[in-house]
């Protein structure tokens, strides 16, 4: 067991099984956020078990040996807590918020349902059914389902573009010992961190932790398929009021040095109402209600993107002029734009910690991700470095890159790729 210090108030402890348990001590409030992160989503999945993670993250809380599924529910809301969990597409994880006391329970609730579920057939397939009305909502929200065509398109017949929910097909198939040995080749010590931050003490934390989680599997999981970003076209033509449009291009991956670039310029560009999209594309001309920009970024990849919602009528204008901003953007950047949006990432990561959920999550991908903890100055000096020549050169990269389009709605008027890969080389 290896303990040190990060910064102040954080503290990792290392296990000889490879677990980590960390914490952030703040003792000015009176609640705990704490839960325990895996390394393992989505794009850890094979073609035929596609679902899988997020099936097994709902199935953690229907039963353990101890306890039942009401049991789970019933024990952390008496003491007024919440318990809770996500799957993403490199990580899962399993969290509570309690108050400070209750600390020992949301240690043994996290630890139990990830060591000892039961996969009850029946609860198996009532969950199997909640799932399946989750994907078809999803297919009814087109402002959310698009994204998942659009990630398939940029990453095609690979785990990286496959939906978190699953298909649902092979949701409807999933069996309960198919589930569990999912979960003993993934869930591995080494690539799980239990992290907390709120008003505790990180011996405490490590004390129970060793005493709740002293049933993981020991070894390491299987490192998941490259991501390899192909971009591409797709439409889906529903009647819809509004044209969804996904256009994108490969990204920066966290461990690129350029991520924090690609982060300021994807701010810049459309982060807010202040950004260039917003300002040209809806105060100036009115083509949309809803316009921005993301930078998606995974280990070993990135996605940029822009999405905007429209009238059938204004989607022939729309991708246009947004390619126009594209090619603009590299020359003539202002130092001003690069303060403001800076200014307003720094913002966010300095306000979010005044929430525990947030400082416990951070600290928790951190680890998975780096393997050590970053100050909030280090990250603010990786924002501040920025310069206008660095986000000029980052456009330029991504630009160069093979478009991905993705459409939904009555897309007759959208451009296609064709045109739109002449309109950005022009």
């Amino acid at each position: 067991m290896i303990t040190s210090k990060a910064d102040a108030s954080v503290e990792v402890t290392t296990l000889d099984n490879g677990f980590r348990i960390a914490s952030d001590r703040m003792a000015s409030v009176e609640t705990i956020s704490l839960g325990v992160w895996v390394g393992i989503g989505t794009r850890h999945e094979g073609a035929a078990e596609n679902g899988v993670s997020h099936l097994l993250e709902h199935m953690a809380f229907k039963g353990t040996r101890r306890r039942s599924a009401r049991d789970i529910a019933v024990e952390i809301e008496n003491v007024g807590g919440v318990l809770n969990a996500y799957t993403g597409r490199e990580q899962t994880a399993y969290y509570a918020k309690v108050l400070s006391g209750d600390l020992p329970l949301a240690v043994d609730l996290i630890a139990d349902i990830l060591q000892h579920s039961t996969y009850d057939a029946t609860e198996l397939e009532r969950e199997r059914g909640v799932i399946l009305q989750e994907i078809g909502q999803a297919e009814d929200t087109p402002d959310d389902i698009v994204y998942d065509y659009f990630q398939e398109a940029a990453f095609p017949d690979q785990s990286m573009g496959r939906p978190v929910l699953g298909r649902a097909e092979i949701v409807a198939g999933l069996r309960a010992d198919e589930i569990a040995a999912y979960q003993t080749s993934h869930y591995r010590p080494g690539n799980m961190v239990l992290a907390a931050a709120g008003n505790l003490e990180h011996a405490r934390l490590v004390d129970l932790a060793v005493k709740a989680f002293d049933s993981l599997p020991l070894g390491h999981s299987a490192a998941p398929e490259p991501a390899r970003y192909r971009g591409g076209e797709t439409r889906y033509g529903r009647e819809l009021e509004q044209v969804h449009i996904l256009l994108g291009f490969e990204g920066i991956g966290i461990h690129d040095p350029d991520y924090y670039t690609g982060a300021v310029l994807s701010q810049l560009f459309g982060g807010g109402m202040s950004s260039r999209l917003f300002q040209e594309v809806r105060e100036k001309r009115g083509l949309v209600y809803g316009i921005h920009s993301f930078a998606s970024a995974w280990k070993d990849a990135g996605l940029f993107g822009i999405y905007a919602g429209t009238g059938e009528d204004e989607a022939g204008e729309l991708l246009p002029i947004v390619c126009d901003e594209l090619l603009k953007l590299p020359h003539d950047i202002s130092a001003e734009e690069l303060h403001r949006a800076a200014a307003q990432l720094k913002a966010g990561i300095l306000m979010a910690r005044e929430k525990t959920s947030a400082r416990c999550e951070q600290l928790a991908a951190q680890l998975l991700i780096y393997d050590r903890v970053l100050s909030p100055a280090e990250i603010v000096a990786k924002v501040d470095a920025v310069g206008v020549a660095d986000l000029a050169r980052v456009a330029r990269r991504l630009v160069a890159g093979n478009p991905t389009l993705t459409a939904m709605g009555p897309v007759g008027k959208v451009m296609d790729l064709e045109s739109l890969r002449g309109r950005l080389q022009a």
